[in-house]
């Protein structure tokens, strides 16, 4: 697998092009917006995209799917069905902050804990981690430890429960029960900022101490 991680919007949001190296078929991870920059690198890759996969419903990750779907003529995968409601309201929600974003956003398929979704002959499992939003999901690929976390887990910090139906106490929980025990050794790609890994914030993240 390969991949190219694509900051999108003003927020810095981190879009993600992964691809088979075998069937060199792609997906396009949480595509905020700015949606020709994330084809240009769509198109430097060789890759054909198969699939549109969502983290969750905020309008930073998903405020480009419709946009993006319709280039490439793709279905969207996920998030969890408890994310409907901020799907629903994408373009007001993004004009709140003074950004454009089209919307609504139906998915062709809702994800929940335990299904998978492939992209080429990749498999990833999702998880369902609630607290940031109801209805957020993880992409986890075990054989090459990695996982995309969109807003759950970032580099010394964890997402947002403040936004609506938002849970600090359900978001550690969700961190605990189904990111830590991916192992260590798993590298994951955050919604915003740098990357890191299971173990480092296992150590060293004061959200996860104590």
């Amino acid at each position: 697998m390969k991949y190219a991680i694509v900051p999108v919007t003003p927020l810095q949001q981190n879009c993600t092009v992964l691809w088979c190296e075998e069937t060199m078929l792609g997906a396009v991870v949480d595509p905020g917006g700015d949606v020709d920059r994330i084809a240009s690198v769509v198109e430097r890759s060789g890759a054909r995209i198969e699939r549109i996969l969502l983290t969750h419903g905020h309008f930073d990750h998903a405020g480009g799917v419709l946009d993006l779907a319709e280039r490439f003529g793709v279905p969207v995968d996920g998030p969890h069905r408890e994310d409907e409601f901020l799907l629903e309201t994408l373009r007001e929600d993004a004009a709140m902050f003074g950004l454009q974003a089209r919307g609504p956003v139906r998915p062709d398929r809702w994800l929940d804990q335990g299904d998978v979704v492939t992209v080429g002959k990749i498999e990833f499992a999702v998880h369902h981690c609630p607290g940031h939003t109801p209805g957020h999901v993880v992409f986890h690929h075990a054989p090459s430890r990695f996982a995309l976390v969109g807003d759950v887990l970032f580099r010394g910090s964890v997402g947002r429960t403040d936004l609506p139906r938002g849970s600090h106490e359900t978001l550690i929980r969700s961190i605990r029960e189904r990111l830590l025990p991916l192992g260590d050794e798993t590298g994951f790609i955050p919604g915003h900022g740098p990357t890191s890994s299971i173990g480092l914030e296992r150590l060293t993240n004061p959200f996860l101490q104590g």
